[in-house]
């Protein structure tokens, strides 16, 4: 790979991203760059040599040179770029030096960070992800590796990869929306029940990534030009989205603009006891303790692990998760006659009885004769029709980016020779995608989970102090409160029964001064509550 010198003047002579590192530096800041997983359609359409970085020049074994079409998996094709990047060939020498000569190449250039795109989630690409990780290991200096996007991501998915990485996404797309910040409540929940915050990682410890704080100055999504506008959501929901960000000890990654930072944005970014949390805080979870009063009676209280209020609709979801999940082993064939037969998932998907979910089989759509590699790797493999007769397959990754917020209910498409829509059928009833490795599993869901109720986190600093916030998801001003005996249940080995606690909230700057047995106060709508308790 190589920067467009038209674009990056800097680049010419050979020099790369050398001189913008360089730059970076001097600033005081990292430098980042966000890659695509593979190869690029354009160096395998132009089938360019591999290059050797062991013994320099062009790759050979087996007494010829390697090149671009010899390692590139074209039917692999990156699900939502399908023109632009395909998986490589990780089993061949030559697919394996070719990642190791991109890797080197960015540490020559003094890059800090790599976000490393279409791999994880849906699209997980875990030889990739290992074989980058192993490189990563033997450069001489260190890189963060990053892992995105995280569609579909459940935390038995990540205990796959978190190891092998520093952080990794696990929802889809943040934009300054209400419900993206939403969406991540439940997620971010579930992550920290599994014990995956500070999880070890590569070469120290890895972290759930709730993906960018779209704040300040900012484009729209899928734009090519700006930054032009302001940030949509109204300071409570950015108190919000930053508290419970800190809270989860997601990695910080500012989206706006830096050259263009407001006082109230930069305030809030840097915001000292919010860093302190995000930084060095730990027995970071949700708090479910809590009650919330809506005007004057109404009550309602949390019992985890779910929201306060949900929505009573509920539809079937198609999935993704790792085959070494149990629950992946519930699809069978159910045969009607010699032409006609169904996959059905026969798993648990919730407390409605009803009718199973079916897909049709069909075969797959096999390549020429020409290309024997290709019927060898994907023979015995199906295609998943929606309803018999119609010419559309079950994909394995949506074909395009999805936001936090949006449930994927299954994504269909017009039926081709891709690794996206095969599937095989394991005898242990496993369906597993030959595009990412994944089995597909059947979910019951609240179709509009996450926009109401109230939610409370908590975490102990390394001072001692401990850390409440409240959030108010609903449209409402909620009272909220909780027991100061209570925050024990959450703390391993403190015991609160009669204590004092001296008590600040942060985003107010308010003195509650010494409380002794409730915390309680007034949230606005989509707003939050941080205080910092030191208690005898």
């Amino acid at each position: 790979m190589i920067p467009d010198p038209d674009r990056w003047p800097s680049s010419r002579g050979g020099k790369g991203f050398t001189e913008v590192a360089k730059k970076v530096h001097a600033m005081g800041l990292k430098f980042g760059i966000h890659v695509m997983r593979g190869i690029s359609t354009q160096a395998f359409n132009a089938d360019t040599p591999i290059l050797d970085t062991v013994k320099g020049g062009a790759y050979e074994d087996s007494g010829r040179q390697w090149r671009a079409k010899d390692i590139g998996l074209k039917e692999r094709a990156c699900a939502w770029m399908q023109h632009g990047f395909m998986s490589v060939n990780t089993k061949l020498g030559a697919g394996r030096a070719f990642l190791r000569s991109l890797y080197q190449q960015y540490a020559e250039w003094g890059v800090d960070f790599v976000k490393h795109d279409c791999v994880f989630g849906d699209d997980l690409n875990i030889n990739e992800i290992s074989f980058v990780s192993e490189v990563l290991k033997e450069l001489d200096r260190p890189i963060v590796y990053s892992l995105s996007p995280g569609t579909g991501v459940t935390p038995a998915m990540a205990k796959e990869v978190s190891g092998l990485v520093n952080m990794y996404r696990i929802t889809g797309d943040d934009w300054d929306t209400w419900g993206d910040v939403a969406a991540h409540f439940n997620v971010s929940r579930d992550f920290s029940a599994a014990n995956m915050i500070g999880a070890k990682g590569l070469q120290g410890k890895s972290w759930p990534d709730l993906d960018m704080l779209p704040l300040g100055w900012l484009t729209d999504p899928g734009s090519n030009e700006g930054p032009h506008r302001t940030c949509n959501l109204n300071l409570d929901e950015q108190r919000t989205q930053m508290t419970l960000w800190a809270m989860a000890k997601s990695p910080l990654m500012f989206g706006g603009d830096v050259r263009k930072l407001d006082e109230t944005t930069y305030s809030l970014i840097t915001n000292p006891t919010v860093l302190e949390i995000n930084t060095f805080s730990s027995n970071n979870k949700e708090f479910p303790y809590i009650i919330g009063t809506k005007g004057n009676t109404r009550k309602i209280k949390v019992t985890p692990p779910h929201l306060s209020e949900v929505a009573e609709s509920n539809t079937h979801v198609l999935g993704l998760t790792s085959c070494k999940d149990p629950k992946a082993n519930s699809w069978s064939i159910q045969a009607h006659d010699q032409e006609l037969e169904e996959i059905c998932w026969k798993g648990k998907s919730g407390n409605k009885i009803g009718e199973p979910l079916c897909l049709y089989k069909s075969r797959a759509l096999l390549s020429s004769d020409g290309e024997m590699i290709y019927k060898q790797q994907y023979q015995g493999k199906v295609h998943l029709l929606a309803s018999k007769g119609v010419g559309v397959c079950l994909d394995a990754s949506p074909k395009w980016k999805l936001t936090s917020k949006e449930l994927r209910r299954g994504s269909f498409s017009k039926c081709k020779r891709d690794a996206n829509q095969m599937w095989q059928l394991n005898p242990s009833g496993a369906l597993i995608s030959s595009y990412s490795g994944l089995c597909a599993t059947v979910n019951l869901v609240q179709a509009d989970v996450g926009s109401g109720g109230i939610r409370s986190w908590i975490a102990t600093g390394r001072e001692g102090e401990i850390y409440v916030a409240f959030f108010n998801l609903n449209t409402e001003k909620t009272l909220i409160s909780t027991k100061i005996s209570d925050l024990a249940k959450a703390l391993p080995g403190k015991n609160l029964n009669g204590a004092s606690c001296k008590c600040r909230e942060i985003w107010s700057a308010k003195d509650y001064g010494v409380l002794q047995q409730t915390l309680s106060t007034a949230v606005g709508m989509h707003g939050c509550a941080l205080f910092v308790l030191n208690c005898d």
